[in-house]
């Protein structure tokens, strides 16, 4: 007989990113489970928030520091109080989770690696979570060189490597995009520089010249900060504010999906971007940096470009809209490969499964 598992989702935040959406995802496919789910932000709430089941028990911390010790204490009391098993801690909130531990020691900690510049590791200096990771009972990456590296660097003997899973939560109709019908290029992409949305504006200044009724349309959080500025002056100095149309942060991404006609992703730096696994899940064709698992989703080397080569970038982006054969093929290939390797059924079978084996 399987010893029951109660399970807290431990992420930062609950504003629309790919780490939150995994995390509420996972709280929701494991409530449907048997497995009793919790979710817990631990610094600020979000839009998220509503697409949380009513079956998956909710807390927030209202973290306001780092060590931040009436977080910890009320953390320490839910998760005794639930007897709580497992934290699966995303992204940077493994270190409340360690205190947690430090305090209630009989806590199994699962980190969920979703660190989104993979590329620049060995440039990246993670010596906390290196000294720390002996505390944890396992450890899942999202990519193969955060896999690589977590079995060099970390403290822990059990290292997994398991694919991010897509799905529509919200099914609501809410964002309606501007031009025309046939002419939308979609980015979901917060406003983060390893984003690198200045290289798909460059890029798409050239589609411009090819495909003048084009526009772009660029959805996530826009943090308001140098680089969100550097966005917002290339735009009005390069006169582009009548093709390119930002909406912010939007939850109905399968609606805005559908009614998009080429998904794009610029980045020069990715883990394994739900965005991108979304284009697939809508049927839409792509075109996609050679960063993190990019290509390894996107197969066609025709829509897969170096990064920070806005030339290349445009050259595929130009091709892709004047071959509907393309099209259809990229997308249908890539529809097909989220289906059969990115499901949210074998991939929460996983995650069970790693769970088990620490308890």
């Amino acid at each position: 007989m399987n010893k029951k598992i109660d399970v807290l989702q431990l992420i930062d935040s609950l504003q629309v990113g790919g780490a939150e959406v995994l995390a509420v995802n996972i709280a929701n496919s494991l409530s449907k489970q048997g497995i009793v789910s919790h979710l817990c932000a631990t610094r600020t709430e979000g839009p998220l928030k509503e697409n949380i089941e009513p079956t998956v028990e909710y807390l927030f911390l209202e973290r306001k520091k780092t060590v931040d010790l009436k977080a910890i204490k009320k953390l320490k009391n839910y998760v005794e109080k639930n007897n709580i098993s497992i934290i699966h801690a995303h992204s940077t909130s493994y270190f409340i989770a360690i205190c947690v531990k430090l305090l209630y020691p009989r806590l199994k900690i699962v980190w969920h690696d979703h660190f989104g510049k993979s590329e620049f590791l060995k440039n990246t200096s993670r010596l906390p979570i290196q000294y720390l990771s002996f505390l944890f009972s396992a450890v899942i990456c999202v990519n193969t060189k955060l896999f690589e590296w977590s079995k060099e660097y970390l403290m822990v003997n059990k290292v997994n490597f398991l694919n991010n899973f897509p799905f529509f939560i919200d099914l609501s109709r809410i964002t309606f995009l501007k031009g025309e019908i046939g002419n939308r290029i979609v980015h979901i992409a917060g406003f983060r520089r390893q984003k690198d949305h200045i290289n798909l504006l460059k890029a798409f200044i050239i589609v411009l010249k090819h495909k003048p009724n084009s526009t772009l349309h660029l959805i996530g959080k826009d943090y308001n900060d140098t680089y969100s500025k550097l966005i917002h002056d290339f735009i009005k100095d390069e006169n582009l504010e009548n093709n390119v149309f930002l909406y912010g942060v939007r939850s109905d991404i399968k609606n805005i999906l559908e009614q998009a006609d080429i998904g794009i992703l610029s980045s020069e730096s990715e883990g394994l971007p739900v965005s991108l696994l979304e284009y697939g899940l809508a049927k839409l064709p792509v075109v996609v940096t050679d960063v993190g698992e990019c290509a390894v989703v996107v197969k066609n080397s025709l829509v897969v470009v170096s990064p920070k080569r806005s030339d290349k970038l445009a050259n595929a982006i130009v091709s892709l809209i004047n071959d509907k054969v393309l099209r259809e093929k990229v997308a249908s290939e890539l529809h097909t490969e989220v289906l059969e390797n990115y499901s949210r059924e074998s991939t929460i079978k996983k995650i069970i499964k790693i769970y088990r084996k620490i308890i």
